[in-house]
């Protein structure tokens, strides 16, 4: 496996994975769950977040004391539509952080993504990146959006997805070897309509309830 896959195999990220892939769980479900793992996810990919030092007073003593140092900005970028259910998990958590949108539709036929909408916010070159979309099937959405962000010249990026294809992640490794790719799970292969196997079906439309 490449480098700069990082697999997360926490135990209650993937007992709720399982019930996501349930064909019998219900949108509101499916949408409950995505939000807990985002949730869980962050935790794991903000190891490295810097701390600093401030004094502060506790009711008993003052104490020299660990917090978040303000200068590391981060910006959520999210690949719509199915992006925003990672989203949520993750500013519930960190609700300081900036958002920022890609737009992309996959080609039925050629399987390639077209870009229909693209905002950041303005200073995106002074902040860190997290690219988030559940899915990373071909890899041509994922690899887009990162080229995409990367002519915004940010200090970082990271992509995160729930559930990979070693196709994905072939290809986006191939194209972007110098960025960390975090999943939970690899599964078996893409079928001829470019859908991971076993999977989970649309992401989107489970998340929307557009099936």
């Amino acid at each position: 496996m490449h480098s700069q896959v990082k697999v997360i195999e926490h135990p209650l990220i993937q007992h709720k994975l399982t019930l996501m892939r349930k064909a019998e769980t219900t949108t509101t479900t499916f949408r409950v769950l995505l939000k807990e793992i985002s949730l869980l996810l962050t935790y794991e990919i903000t190891r490295d977040l810097p701390l600093k030092y401030e004094q502060i007073k506790t009711p008993l003593a003052p104490m020299n004391a660990p917090v978040i140092a303000l200068d590391k900005k981060l910006v959520i970028v999210s690949i719509q539509r199915a992006g925003q259910g990672i989203l949520d998990g993750i500013l519930e958590l960190i609700p300081s952080a900036t958002v920022g949108h890609i737009g992309l539709y996959r080609d039925p036929k050629t399987l390639i993504p077209v870009e229909y909408y693209f905002k950041v916010p303005q200073d995106i070159d002074q902040r860190d990146v997290l690219v988030v979309d559940p899915m990373l099937a071909t890899g041509n959405s994922a690899v887009a959006a990162v080229e995409r962000v990367k002519s915004t010249n940010p200090m970082s990026i990271k992509f995160l997805c729930i559930l990979a294809a070693p196709e994905g992640i072939e290809h986006f490794t191939e194209v972007h070897p110098d960025i960390p790719l975090y999943t939970t799970a690899i599964d078996d292969h893409l079928d001829e309509n470019g859908y991971i196997i076993p999977g989970l079906g649309d992401a989107g439309d489970r998340l929307f309830g557009t099936i």
